[in-house]
């Protein structure tokens, strides 16, 4: 099984055909409490209309996350641990 950044790598590749990455694409950034912060823009995917339903798990303040989409974005933020975790769901809802 490819680790979750070379599968990131890959289906950002495959978004790529030509105009898409030029407006759009995947940023993660941190914030300051300590975690991340990550939005990968869905326009002109084949996730962009895909329904999903919003994940939140807050088990204080060294384990927790939150995924959802909102204005053709998949968003999650997530303390400094859960980095893979945000992106897993992500990879599973993307498949």
């Amino acid at each position: 099984m490819i680790s979750m950044l070379e599968w990131l790598q890959n289906w950002y590749k495959s978004q790529c055909d030509g105009d898409w990455e030029h407006e759009y694409g995947i940023k993660i950034d941190t914030v300051d409490n300590p975690g991340w912060y990550l939005t990968i823009n869905l326009t002109g995917t084949n996730l962009e209309t895909k329904k999903f339903t919003p994940i939140e798990k807050d088990d204080g303040e060294n384990n927790w996350y939150f995924c959802l989409v909102k204005n053709g974005n998949f968003e999650a933020s997530c303390d400094s641990c859960n980095l893979t975790t945000v992106l897993s769901i992500f990879r599973r809802w993307a498949e």
